[in-house]
């Protein structure tokens, strides 16, 4: 038997594996112009390299999910780590775009290992809902910091080194990780009777990649009738319907569908996927904002975004003590409320900059989504029984996923109906290719040059602001609408009385069939 492991050490360990993960999302975006420099990808081979991880990750996220409920989740987290250290060095040496379209790919799959099996883990550790609610708060602020410190991280090592250097951190790291994981994690099994179910995995993880790959190809400006957009979204649809079909008619399902029944379960899913729709689309705007309209380097752009972390952190480790306060009813409708009036604030924001103004939005929006996605998240692991945490944490994270691509798609579509650029002198040709971005505007101008260029750049930057002001209030009103749909979550918090509960062993738990430790036996009764 091996020394007792303290279930806040554990902690520790998973929220450095999310961390990576979350870093890992986001710290590509500034390498991108460096990236195309140096291996020239295509229109298309450019959307994959950006797209591959998220798409992938969110695709497998079901699968590995309940794998690790019934083969054991510390298993498919170590094959994850494993795997995304082996991905990081591909795709840091990468020499075609093909390459580091594979890469991205095989760290989606690593990611996918990853997310839910820090996240169930964590609800097997932590039985005690005041204390696994402390620990989800912990967790949910390292996930912002990771996702907010990506950029600032990726322009810093491109500024120095290469763009390949952006993935050379996560080698050592995953490297300690690996040892430690072995070391420290125990393992974990839902203890779920019956054969896994192999077609059903693989009917989630291609219904949820069509579906995804379908609503990014809105985003990306496809029209809603082209063959490339509709053809994956329906049968998407169509393979998760058949997936969920399936699941109900099972004896032994990989996810209890009947959780969707409870309220609390179903409530929390739909304000994480509102919560992530209204903050992907907000983060790829203002970022095109800050670079392209007020003029701040990559590197620049991070530090503007970073009192959106320390927001988020902050809200994150107060979590658990609001939560108990106000109860998951009032704490996720307030933050949605909060995100809303940080919205509304930024539309007064013009093409001049308002340092002051940006802090104290991001500051609130911050804060107000991290008490959001802490809340839901929070109430849907509870809802859900401990032997299905694999299951429900990979719902979880797919919601997030699917909320981020909805966003993009959603927000990106709005902006791009408002933006419409126009200047006398300036000939239909050209004025259609500003009309494709921002970005492309400054390009035509600097090629007419002159007072017609010069026309075309204020015209664009005006035209850029005020679909973003019309973007920020569609915004507005899904974050009222989330914090509407909030008040079917119970107005308190529900727990146990508190119990003395041991550290636990690396080896404490028992395999599936045979009886759970005594402090996750106690949990599940709790519960």
């Amino acid at each position: 038997m091996t020394r007792p492991v303290s279930r806040w050490t554990i902690l520790v360990v998973l929220c450095v594996s999310l961390l990576i993960v979350a870093l890992d999302a986001t710290v590509l975006h500034v390498a991108v112009p460096a990236l195309t420099a140096d291996l020239h990808p295509g229109a298309q081979d450019l959307l994959w390299i950006v797209d591959a991880y998220p798409l992938i990750a969110a695709s497998l996220l079901i699968l590995f999910g309940t794998l690790g409920d019934r083969i054991g989740r510390r298993r498919v987290l170590l094959t994850g780590y494993a795997l995304f250290g082996a991905a990081s060095a591909l795709a840091a040496f990468a020499p075609t775009p093909h390459v580091l379209i594979g890469a991205r790919a095989l760290l989606g799959a690593g990611g996918a290992m990853i997310m839910p099996a820090t996240l169930s883990i964590l609800r097997q550790v932590f039985p005690d809902r005041r204390e696994r609610a402390l620990a989800i708060g912990m967790w949910s602020a390292v996930a912002a910091v990771g996702a907010a410190v990506g950029p600032v991280l990726g322009g810093f090592m491109v500024e120095h080194f290469w763009w390949g250097s952006v993935f050379l951190v996560n080698i050592p790291l995953m490297a300690v990780m690996l040892v430690a994981g072995r070391l420290l994690l125990p393992e974990s099994r839902g203890g779920c009777d019956g054969p896994w179910d192999v077609l059903g995995a693989a009917t989630a993880a291609l219904g949820v990649l069509g579906t995804v790959l379908g609503v990014q190809r809105l985003g990306a400006g496809s029209a809603p009738l082209d063959a490339p957009v509709w053809l994956p979204l329906l049968a998407g649809v169509a393979l998760l319907v058949a997936f969920v079909r399936r699941q109900r008619r099972r004896r032994h399902p990989l996810i209890d569908v009947r959780m969707f029944a409870q309220a609390a379960f179903t409530t929390s899913v739909g304000c994480i996927v509102l919560a992530m729709l209204a903050l992907v689309g907000l983060e790829l705007i203002a970022v095109q904002y800050l670079q392209l309209v007020l003029g701040l380097s990559p590197f620049d752009t991070g530090l503007r975004l970073l009192p959106l972390t320390f927001a988020a952190m902050a809200a994150g480790l107060a979590g658990a003590r609001l939560l108990q306060r106000f109860g998951p009813r009032r704490m996720v409708a307030g933050g949605f409320l909060l995100t809303a009036l940080a919205v509304l604030s930024l539309t007064a924001m013009g093409e001049h900059d308002r340092p002051l103004l940006l802090t104290a939005a991001f500051v609130m929006l911050g804060a107000g989504l991290e008490t959001t996605l802490f809340g839901a998240y929070e109430s849907m692991l509870s809802g859900a029984p401990a032997h299905q945490a694999g299951g429900a944490a990979a719902i979880g994270e797919t919601s997030y996923q699917l909320g981020a691509g909805m966003g993009i798609a959603l927000l990106g579509s709005v902006m791009n109906a408002a933006y419409a650029p126009r200047a006398a002198g300036v000939g239909a040709a050209d004025t259609a290719a500003a009309g494709q971005s921002l970005g492309e505007a400054y390009d035509v101008a600097d090629r007419l040059g002159g007072g017609s260029g010069a026309a075309l750049r204020q015209a664009a930057r005006h035209s850029f602001v005020f679909g973003m002001h019309l973007t920020l209030l569609v915004s507005a009103v899904l974050l009222v609408a989330g914090a509407c749909a909030a008040l079917r979550l119970p107005r308190a918090m529900e727990c146990a009385p508190r119990e003395t509960r041991p550290a636990l062993s690396r080896d404490a738990q028992l395999p599936a069939r045979q009886a759970a430790p005594a402090a996750v036996r106690s949990g599940r009764a709790a519960d």
